[in-house]
């Protein structure tokens, strides 16, 4: 069965079983024919595939008359402000983000530097689906540039925020073990941080494109980087994900700030400097909610994904907004997340707050999240999250934009199906982690009953 995932998120498969080239020349055709005539930036991470569909893309572009600005290896979220620097048609990041070495994928921009909404989606797959062969005469095709400053003109944009103080940091000279896995972060975070004065400590910041263990950055993946933390007495461990956009923090003692805790701490950075709406998607932490409110501002909840929760940003005008997987979004340099901004926050707030990261994280309100998956067999996953929904509809609030959420006083549970899994996720979150479990257990009963 082929891999090959198509979604709001972009066209993301296994090179060789569904990500095949003819399928990377149809979708950029498509995606061409969307953007329509001007400049389309494009960049990668280091995995081994980058080059190959690199080649494709560039090739494909440049036969439908878009001319193509190359700024090689380098974040997403580079490639968001660039779209916006150049004022170009469009973005492509090649990049399957935390999915392991075999993947890549197309992440697609719309030209004000974001990702594509659900609306542009569907519009450029109605293109797809209507056949895109129309290329372009040997003496009409675009033309390639390589911008080899790119990423460091985004790296100086999150360093120009107004609330950084750059010299009180240097003389701190944070103390930051930073593990890149060997992706787009290797070419970038170490600068970054240098240039803030810190000591920095490099674990698999390695230039190779091979992932030395599994990309997500969540606990069970990070084990070998816990230790390092502790072993070389670092203030800090800053984690990225392949293409830089998640940011994963570790406290001084070698333990997990937590990724929900990326967006908490910053949203109660911001909100000391300028009040504001915030918004997160629904399966975030409710600890941002306590934040907020206590600076007397509000929280609103979005759908899953980096673009619902830009679109509702947008919305209701928000300051600050991200998601629990350690995406933080402040809109200042890029409208999407980034893990360069998350940076920076993460280390102005630890600089103020003047005490380690351990106290940081227990100055914040404390939830427990669990988060599982249940395969439904035979059963419909649209038909079981129907069932939750009639179940739920009175006894709790109930938020049915993605999936099903329901708030309780003493914990909250969203249940979201897969698009490419007969599995339903769930998350739920309670004031202990005992309590965040057993009921987790008792909602997959349930599932397992209906």
């Amino acid at each position: 069965m082929s891999t090959l995932m198509v979604s709001v998120s972009g066209i993301r498969g296994i090179v060789g079983d569904g990500l095949y080239p003819e399928t990377l020349v149809k979708y950029c055709s498509a995606y061409a024919d969307f953007c329509g005539k001007g400049k389309i930036i494009l960049g990668r991470d280091s995995r081994i595939s980058g080059d190959m569909v690199r080649n494709l893309v560039i090739g494909t572009l440049q036969a439908k008359g878009n001319d193509v600005i190359d700024i090689g290896i380098c974040p997403t979220p580079s490639v968001l402000f660039n779209v916006k620097k150049y004022k170009a048609a469009g973005g492509v990041m090649l990049s399957a983000s935390h999915n392991p070495n075999e993947w890549n994928a197309l992440k697609l921009l719309n030209r004000l530097g974001e990702f594509m909404t659900s609306d542009e989606n569907k519009k450029m797959i109605k293109i797809y689906n209507n056949g895109t062969g129309d290329y372009k005469e040997w003496n009409k095709l675009g033309k390639v540039t390589v911008d080899d400053k790119a990423i460091y003109d985004h790296m100086d944009a999150v360093l120009a925020f107004p609330f950084l103080d750059i010299k009180r940091m240097k003389r701190r000279k944070f103390r930051v073990l930073l593990d890149c896995v060997n992706g787009a972060g290797g070419w970038i975070m170490p600068q970054l941080l240098k240039k803030l004065g810190c000591e920095v400590i490099e674990l698999n910041c390695e230039k190779t494109g091979i992932f030395p263990r599994l990309p997500e950055p969540i606990p069970q993946n990070l084990t070998r980087t816990f230790a390092a933390v502790k072993k070389t007495n670092a203030d800090i461990g800053i984690v990225v994900d392949p293409d830089v956009d998640r940011l994963v923090l570790i406290t001084e003692k070698g333990i997990p700030f937590v990724e929900e805790y990326t967006i908490a701490q910053a949203v109660k950075y911001i909100l000391n400097i300028k009040k504001g709406n915030v918004v997160v998607n629904l399966s975030t932490t409710r600890a941002v909610n306590d934040i907020a409110a206590s600076y007397n501002c509000e929280t609103f909840l979005s759908p899953v994904g980096e673009a619902n929760v830009v679109k509702r940003m947008k919305e209701v005008k928000a300051v600050i907004g991200g998601e629990g997987s350690g995406g933080v979004i402040y809109p200042k340099a890029v409208f999407g997340r980034d893990a360069l901004t998350g940076t920076i926050i993460t280390l102005q707030h630890l600089l103020e707050f003047g005490k380690p990261m351990s106290a940081l994280k227990s100055s914040m309100p404390q939830y427990y999240i669990e988060k599982d998956k249940i395969e439904t067999g035979k059963k419909n996953p649209d038909l079981v999250i129907s069932k939750l929904i009639d179940k739920y509809g009175s006894s709790g609030k109930i938020n049915t934009e993605d999936g099903l959420r329901v708030d309780f006083d003493d914990h909250w549970v969203h249940f979201r199906k897969s698009n490419t899994e007969p599995i339903i996720r769930c998350i739920v979150e309670a004031k202990t982690e005992t309590n965040a479990k057993e009921y987790l257990k008792q909602y997959f009963n349930q599932i397992k009953k209906m």
